[in-house]
């Protein structure tokens, strides 16, 4: 089964910048089109950003203009470029498979961001 592995969190002022990384064990990452969640204390998994296959991005409302995906199929990684980070932003983030074909049966253990003065 494919492994996901998310990492590159940690704690940042407000304002302060981050960039996730999230490797995927899989020899055909090119073909998946790849989210980054979300997970707040005591809240739902929220969606925050996908690519496609063709490089087409969508953000969440509460992220467009400061965060930013990307991926580089040679290295079967994501990455989530994240700007201007706020409070609100403070979650554990993982990476997933979007698209029609759904999320990986497995998560990876996700990366902690805390945004904190």
């Amino acid at each position: 089964q494919v492994q996901l592995v998310e990492s590159g969190g940690g704690l940042v002022q407000p304002g302060g910048s981050l960039r996730l990384s999230c490797v995927a064990s899989t020899s055909i990452f090119v073909i998946y089109t790849m989210d980054w969640y979300r997970q707040a204390p005591g809240k739902q998994r929220e969606l925050v950003a996908t690519i496609t296959t063709s490089g087409s991005t969508n953000y969440a409302d509460s992220v467009k203009g400061r965060f930013t995906i990307s991926r580089d199929n040679a290295k079967n990684t994501v990455y989530l470029q994240m700007n201007s980070l706020k409070a609100e932003d403070t979650a554990v983030y993982y990476c997933n498979r979007g698209g029609t074909l759904g999320p990986f049966g497995n998560w990876g253990q996700g990366t902690q961001v805390t945004v904190s003065s």
